[in-house]
Protein backbone atom coordinates (compact mmCIF):
# COMPACT_ATOMS: atom_id res chain seq x y z
CA UNK A 1 0.00 0.00 0.00
CA UNK A 2 1.39 3.44 -0.96
CA UNK A 3 1.79 6.18 1.61
CA UNK A 4 -1.05 8.14 -0.01
CA UNK A 5 -3.40 5.16 0.05
CA UNK A 6 -2.38 4.40 3.61
CA UNK A 7 -3.02 8.01 4.62
CA UNK A 8 -6.48 7.93 3.02
CA UNK A 9 -7.33 4.70 4.84
CA UNK A 10 -6.16 6.03 8.20
CA UNK A 11 -7.96 9.33 7.69
CA UNK A 12 -11.15 7.39 6.99
CA UNK A 13 -10.68 5.38 10.18
CA UNK A 14 -10.07 8.57 12.16
CA UNK A 15 -13.26 10.17 10.83
CA UNK A 16 -15.24 7.08 11.78
CA UNK A 17 -13.78 7.29 15.26
CA UNK A 18 -14.55 11.02 15.42
CA UNK A 19 -18.19 10.26 14.64
CA UNK A 20 -18.30 7.59 17.36
CA UNK A 21 -16.84 10.00 19.94
CA UNK A 22 -18.77 13.08 18.73
CA UNK A 23 -15.53 14.88 17.95
CA UNK A 24 -15.77 17.91 15.65
CA UNK A 25 -12.11 18.66 15.09
CA UNK A 26 -8.75 16.90 15.56
CA UNK A 27 -5.65 19.09 15.64
CA UNK A 28 -2.17 17.58 15.43
CA UNK A 29 1.23 19.22 15.61
CA UNK A 30 4.52 17.96 14.14
CA UNK A 31 4.65 14.62 15.93
CA UNK A 32 4.45 10.87 15.57
CA UNK A 33 0.65 11.30 15.50
CA UNK A 34 0.97 13.39 12.34
CA UNK A 35 3.52 11.00 10.86
CA UNK A 36 1.28 7.98 11.50
CA UNK A 37 -1.80 9.63 10.03
CA UNK A 38 -0.31 11.30 6.95
CA UNK A 39 3.26 10.10 6.45
CA UNK A 40 4.38 13.71 6.89
CA UNK A 41 6.80 14.56 9.68
CA UNK A 42 7.75 18.20 9.10
CA UNK A 43 10.56 19.99 10.82
CA UNK A 44 9.38 21.25 14.19
CA UNK A 45 10.50 24.64 15.43
CA UNK A 46 8.79 27.79 16.66
CA UNK A 47 6.87 28.23 13.39
CA UNK A 48 3.33 26.88 13.85
CA UNK A 49 2.57 23.70 11.92
CA UNK A 50 -0.78 21.96 12.41
CA UNK A 51 -3.00 19.41 10.74
CA UNK A 52 -6.74 20.05 11.18
CA UNK A 53 -9.19 17.23 10.49
CA UNK A 54 -12.96 17.72 10.53
CA UNK A 55 -15.79 15.55 9.22
CA UNK A 56 -15.47 16.86 5.67
CA UNK A 57 -12.09 18.62 5.46
CA UNK A 58 -8.43 18.10 6.30
CA UNK A 59 -5.58 20.51 5.72
CA UNK A 60 -2.26 21.72 7.03
CA UNK A 61 -1.21 25.06 8.46
CA UNK A 62 2.27 25.15 6.98
CA UNK A 63 5.14 27.68 6.90
CA UNK A 64 6.01 28.55 3.31
CA UNK A 65 9.57 27.38 4.02
CA UNK A 66 8.32 23.80 4.39
CA UNK A 67 5.63 23.76 1.70
CA UNK A 68 7.76 22.26 -1.07
CA UNK A 69 8.81 19.32 1.05
CA UNK A 70 5.28 18.76 2.32
CA UNK A 71 3.82 18.62 -1.20
CA UNK A 72 6.12 15.68 -2.00
CA UNK A 73 4.51 13.63 0.78
CA UNK A 74 0.87 14.66 1.11
CA UNK A 75 -1.97 15.53 -1.21
CA UNK A 76 -3.86 17.41 1.50
CA UNK A 77 -4.19 21.18 1.00
CA UNK A 78 -1.59 23.46 2.55
CA UNK A 79 -2.58 26.79 4.10
CA UNK A 80 0.77 28.49 3.94
CA UNK A 81 2.15 31.55 5.70
CA UNK A 82 5.37 33.53 5.46
CA UNK A 83 7.55 34.85 8.26
CA UNK A 84 6.78 38.47 7.39
CA UNK A 85 3.01 37.86 7.58
CA UNK A 86 2.62 35.41 10.47
CA UNK A 87 0.26 32.43 10.72
CA UNK A 88 -2.98 34.14 11.80
CA UNK A 89 -4.60 34.71 8.38
CA UNK A 90 -3.67 31.24 7.14
CA UNK A 91 -5.05 29.66 10.32
CA UNK A 92 -8.28 31.62 10.00
CA UNK A 93 -8.68 30.40 6.42
CA UNK A 94 -8.02 26.80 7.50
CA UNK A 95 -10.55 27.06 10.32
CA UNK A 96 -13.14 28.44 7.89
CA UNK A 97 -12.48 25.59 5.45
CA UNK A 98 -12.83 23.12 8.34
CA UNK A 99 -16.20 24.60 9.41
CA UNK A 100 -14.68 25.14 12.85
CA UNK A 101 -16.09 28.55 13.69
CA UNK A 102 -19.20 27.49 15.56
CA UNK A 103 -19.10 27.79 19.36
CA UNK A 104 -18.68 24.84 21.70
CA UNK A 105 -16.72 22.68 19.27
CA UNK A 106 -15.48 19.32 20.59
CA UNK A 107 -11.77 19.52 19.82
CA UNK A 108 -9.03 16.91 20.22
CA UNK A 109 -5.58 18.44 20.74
CA UNK A 110 -2.29 16.63 20.18
CA UNK A 111 -0.84 16.25 23.69
CA UNK A 112 2.68 16.43 22.27
CA UNK A 113 2.06 19.75 20.50
CA UNK A 114 3.96 22.84 21.62
CA UNK A 115 1.92 24.82 24.13
CA UNK A 116 2.10 27.99 22.04
CA UNK A 117 0.70 26.13 19.02
CA UNK A 118 -2.16 24.73 21.11
CA UNK A 119 -2.99 28.12 22.59
CA UNK A 120 -2.90 29.77 19.17
CA UNK A 121 -5.50 27.26 18.01
CA UNK A 122 -7.69 27.35 21.13
CA UNK A 123 -7.65 31.16 21.26
CA UNK A 124 -9.00 31.15 17.70
CA UNK A 125 -12.06 29.11 18.70
CA UNK A 126 -15.16 30.12 20.64
CA UNK A 127 -15.69 28.16 23.88
CA UNK A 128 -14.09 24.92 22.62
CA UNK A 129 -14.43 21.70 24.61
CA UNK A 130 -11.02 20.13 24.39
CA UNK A 131 -9.37 16.84 25.26
CA UNK A 132 -6.31 14.87 24.17
CA UNK A 133 -5.98 12.07 21.61
CA UNK A 134 -6.39 8.93 23.70
CA UNK A 135 -9.80 7.95 22.28
CA UNK A 136 -9.14 9.01 18.66
CA UNK A 137 -5.70 9.03 17.02
CA UNK A 138 -4.06 7.57 20.11
CA UNK A 139 -6.48 4.65 20.21
CA UNK A 140 -6.13 3.94 16.51
CA UNK A 141 -2.34 3.92 16.80
CA UNK A 142 -2.50 1.16 19.42
CA UNK A 143 -4.19 -1.17 16.91
CA UNK A 144 -1.34 -2.21 14.66
CA UNK A 145 -2.10 -3.38 11.14
CA UNK A 146 -0.27 -6.12 9.23
CA UNK A 147 2.18 -3.68 7.63
CA UNK A 148 3.17 -2.20 10.99
CA UNK A 149 3.55 -5.66 12.54
CA UNK A 150 5.81 -6.75 9.67
CA UNK A 151 8.05 -3.70 10.08
CA UNK A 152 8.28 -4.19 13.84
CA UNK A 153 9.17 -7.84 13.29
CA UNK A 154 11.95 -6.97 10.83
CA UNK A 155 13.37 -4.44 13.27
CA UNK A 156 13.44 -7.06 16.01
CA UNK A 157 15.16 -9.68 13.89
CA UNK A 158 17.94 -7.20 13.13
CA UNK A 159 18.11 -6.31 16.81
CA UNK A 160 18.42 -10.01 17.70
CA UNK A 161 21.44 -10.37 15.43
CA UNK A 162 23.11 -7.27 16.87
CA UNK A 163 22.66 -8.42 20.47
CA UNK A 164 23.84 -11.95 19.74
CA UNK A 165 26.93 -10.54 18.01
CA UNK A 166 27.61 -8.31 21.01
CA UNK A 167 27.44 -11.17 23.51
CA UNK A 168 29.69 -13.28 21.27
CA UNK A 169 32.29 -10.47 21.15
CA UNK A 170 32.58 -10.00 24.92
CA UNK A 171 36.15 -10.18 26.26
CA UNK A 172 37.73 -9.24 29.59
CA UNK A 173 38.72 -5.59 29.63
CA UNK A 174 36.12 -4.42 27.13
CA UNK A 175 34.18 -1.39 28.29
CA UNK A 176 30.44 -0.90 28.19
CA UNK A 177 30.96 1.91 25.68
CA UNK A 178 32.91 -0.38 23.35
CA UNK A 179 30.06 -2.91 23.32
CA UNK A 180 27.65 -0.08 22.49
CA UNK A 181 29.88 0.81 19.53
CA UNK A 182 29.73 -2.79 18.27
CA UNK A 183 25.94 -2.86 18.45
CA UNK A 184 25.54 0.53 16.78
CA UNK A 185 27.94 -0.49 13.99
CA UNK A 186 25.83 -3.60 13.36
CA UNK A 187 22.70 -1.47 13.04
CA UNK A 188 24.35 0.96 10.65
CA UNK A 189 25.79 -1.81 8.47
CA UNK A 190 22.29 -3.21 8.05
CA UNK A 191 20.49 0.02 7.17
CA UNK A 192 19.12 0.86 10.61
CA UNK A 193 19.67 3.65 13.12
CA UNK A 194 20.20 3.33 16.85
CA UNK A 195 17.08 4.02 18.87
CA UNK A 196 18.89 3.60 22.19
CA UNK A 197 21.54 1.28 23.63
CA UNK A 198 22.31 0.45 27.25
CA UNK A 199 25.06 -1.98 28.21
CA UNK A 200 25.52 -2.63 31.92
CA UNK A 201 28.32 -4.62 33.55
CA UNK A 202 28.05 -5.97 37.07
CA UNK A 203 26.46 -3.67 39.60
CA UNK A 204 25.62 -1.09 36.95
CA UNK A 205 22.74 -3.31 35.89
CA UNK A 206 21.02 -2.49 39.19
CA UNK A 207 20.26 0.96 37.79
CA UNK A 208 17.42 0.53 35.25
CA UNK A 209 18.44 3.65 33.30
CA UNK A 210 22.22 3.27 33.54
CA UNK A 211 24.25 5.19 30.94
CA UNK A 212 27.06 3.00 29.59
CA UNK A 213 30.58 4.24 30.10
CA UNK A 214 34.11 3.17 30.95
CA UNK A 215 33.30 0.26 33.27
CA UNK A 216 35.41 -2.69 32.13
CA UNK A 217 34.22 -6.29 31.89
CA UNK A 218 35.80 -8.78 34.25
CA UNK A 219 35.51 -12.51 34.76
CA UNK A 220 32.36 -13.67 36.51
CA UNK A 221 30.26 -10.56 35.95
CA UNK A 222 26.63 -10.08 34.96
CA UNK A 223 26.00 -8.38 31.61
CA UNK A 224 22.70 -6.66 30.80
CA UNK A 225 22.03 -5.38 27.27
CA UNK A 226 18.88 -3.33 26.62
CA UNK A 227 18.86 -1.97 23.09
CA UNK A 228 16.82 -1.21 20.02
CA UNK A 229 17.17 0.03 16.46
CA UNK A 230 14.88 1.84 14.04
CA UNK A 231 14.37 0.10 10.70
CA UNK A 232 11.94 1.35 8.05
CA UNK A 233 10.37 3.76 10.52
CA UNK A 234 9.71 1.30 13.36
CA UNK A 235 11.78 0.49 16.45
CA UNK A 236 12.75 -2.62 18.31
CA UNK A 237 13.35 -2.98 22.03
CA UNK A 238 14.70 -6.00 23.87
CA UNK A 239 16.68 -6.83 27.02
CA UNK A 240 18.82 -9.87 27.62
CA UNK A 241 21.05 -10.76 30.60
CA UNK A 242 23.88 -13.28 30.66
CA UNK A 243 26.70 -14.21 32.99
CA UNK A 244 30.24 -13.68 31.70
CA UNK A 245 32.59 -16.28 33.12
CA UNK A 246 32.58 -19.89 34.27
CA UNK A 247 31.23 -19.43 37.80
CA UNK A 248 27.82 -17.73 37.82
CA UNK A 249 26.62 -16.30 41.10
CA UNK A 250 23.97 -18.70 42.46
CA UNK A 251 21.74 -15.72 43.23
CA UNK A 252 22.01 -14.58 39.61
CA UNK A 253 20.73 -17.98 38.47
CA UNK A 254 17.95 -17.87 41.06
CA UNK A 255 16.84 -14.37 40.05
CA UNK A 256 17.03 -15.27 36.37
CA UNK A 257 14.59 -18.13 36.96
CA UNK A 258 12.28 -15.84 38.96
CA UNK A 259 12.26 -13.16 36.28
CA UNK A 260 11.69 -15.75 33.55
CA UNK A 261 8.74 -17.10 35.52
CA UNK A 262 7.41 -13.54 35.79
CA UNK A 263 7.66 -13.13 32.01
CA UNK A 264 5.77 -16.38 31.52
CA UNK A 265 3.05 -15.32 33.97
CA UNK A 266 2.64 -11.96 32.24
CA UNK A 267 2.42 -13.65 28.82
CA UNK A 268 -0.29 -15.95 30.14
CA UNK A 269 -2.26 -12.99 31.56
CA UNK A 270 -2.09 -10.94 28.34
CA UNK A 271 -5.43 -11.62 26.66
CA UNK A 272 -7.80 -9.45 24.62
CA UNK A 273 -10.16 -7.71 27.02
CA UNK A 274 -7.94 -8.13 30.09
CA UNK A 275 -6.99 -4.88 31.84
CA UNK A 276 -3.36 -3.88 31.45
CA UNK A 277 -3.06 -4.02 35.23
CA UNK A 278 -3.68 -7.78 35.14
CA UNK A 279 -0.46 -8.30 33.18
CA UNK A 280 1.49 -6.15 35.64
CA UNK A 281 -0.06 -8.00 38.58
CA UNK A 282 0.86 -11.39 37.14
CA UNK A 283 4.53 -10.49 36.72
CA UNK A 284 4.74 -8.61 40.02
CA UNK A 285 3.07 -11.44 41.91
CA UNK A 286 5.75 -13.95 40.88
CA UNK A 287 8.57 -11.61 41.89
CA UNK A 288 6.91 -10.69 45.18
CA UNK A 289 6.29 -14.36 46.00
CA UNK A 290 10.02 -15.01 45.52
CA UNK A 291 10.90 -12.26 48.00
CA UNK A 292 12.10 -9.61 45.54
CA UNK A 293 8.97 -7.48 45.31
CA UNK A 294 10.68 -4.33 46.58
CA UNK A 295 13.42 -4.81 43.96
CA UNK A 296 11.03 -4.65 40.98
CA UNK A 297 11.33 -0.91 40.46
CA UNK A 298 9.19 -0.07 37.43
CA UNK A 299 6.06 -0.93 35.47
CA UNK A 300 5.88 -4.21 33.60
CA UNK A 301 5.65 -2.66 30.16
CA UNK A 302 4.87 0.04 27.63
CA UNK A 303 3.36 0.17 24.18
CA UNK A 304 5.59 0.37 21.10
CA UNK A 305 4.92 1.64 17.60
CA UNK A 306 6.39 4.60 15.77
CA UNK A 307 7.47 5.65 19.27
CA UNK A 308 9.38 3.29 21.52
CA UNK A 309 7.14 4.35 24.42
CA UNK A 310 3.46 4.85 23.64
CA UNK A 311 0.12 3.49 24.88
CA UNK A 312 -0.91 1.05 26.18
CA UNK A 313 1.13 1.22 29.38
CA UNK A 314 1.29 -1.99 31.41
CA UNK A 315 1.04 -0.62 34.95
CA UNK A 316 -0.53 -1.65 38.21
CA UNK A 317 -3.15 1.09 37.94
CA UNK A 318 -4.10 0.93 34.25
CA UNK A 319 -7.60 -0.39 33.62
CA UNK A 320 -7.17 -0.01 29.85
CA UNK A 321 -8.55 -3.18 28.27
CA UNK A 322 -6.01 -4.86 26.02
CA UNK A 323 -7.08 -5.33 22.41
CA UNK A 324 -6.06 -7.48 19.47
CA UNK A 325 -3.34 -5.58 17.61
CA UNK A 326 -1.83 -3.94 20.70
CA UNK A 327 1.97 -4.03 20.73
CA UNK A 328 3.67 -3.71 24.10
CA UNK A 329 6.61 -4.81 26.19
CA UNK A 330 6.73 -7.34 28.99
CA UNK A 331 9.87 -6.58 30.97
CA UNK A 332 9.93 -7.54 34.64
CA UNK A 333 13.21 -7.05 36.47
CA UNK A 334 14.98 -7.44 39.80
CA UNK A 335 17.68 -4.94 40.78
CA UNK A 336 20.18 -5.74 43.53
CA UNK A 337 22.45 -2.79 44.25
CA UNK A 338 26.12 -3.63 44.36
CA UNK A 339 25.52 -6.99 42.65
CA UNK A 340 23.56 -6.94 39.39
CA UNK A 341 20.27 -6.14 37.74
CA UNK A 342 18.35 -8.72 35.77
CA UNK A 343 15.60 -7.75 33.35
CA UNK A 344 14.15 -9.88 30.55
CA UNK A 345 12.16 -7.96 27.95
CA UNK A 346 10.00 -9.01 25.05
CA UNK A 347 7.88 -6.93 22.70
CA UNK A 348 4.66 -8.74 21.81
CA UNK A 349 1.68 -8.19 19.58
CA UNK A 350 -1.62 -9.35 21.03
CA UNK A 351 -3.49 -11.80 18.83
CA UNK A 352 -6.94 -13.31 19.43
CA UNK A 353 -5.34 -16.31 21.14
CA UNK A 354 -2.72 -14.39 23.12
CA UNK A 355 0.61 -12.62 22.68
CA UNK A 356 3.07 -13.26 19.85
CA UNK A 357 6.72 -12.40 20.59
CA UNK A 358 8.66 -10.50 17.92
CA UNK A 359 12.18 -11.42 19.06
CA UNK A 360 13.53 -14.88 18.29
CA UNK A 361 16.52 -14.62 20.64
CA UNK A 362 16.21 -16.97 23.66
CA UNK A 363 15.78 -15.26 27.02
CA UNK A 364 17.68 -17.84 29.08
Amino acid sequence: MSYLMQAEERLSRLRARMAETETDLVVLGPSSHMAWLTGLNPHGDERPVMLLVSADHAGFLMPSLNAGMAKEVTSLPLFTWADDDGPRAALDALLDASNARRPGLSVVIDETMRADFALLLLDSLESPRRRFTEDTVGLLRTLKDADEAARIKASHLLNDAAVEAAFAALKPGMTEAQVVELIEAHYKANGAATAFCSVCFGGNGAFPHHHPGATALGENMAVLIDTGCVLDGYPSDMTRCRWFGPDPDPEFLKVRDVVEAAVQAALAAAKPGAPASAVDAAARGVITEAGYGDRFLHRTGHGLGIDIHEPPYITGTSQTPLATGNVFSIEPGVYLEGKFGLRLEEIVILREDGPEIFSELPRV
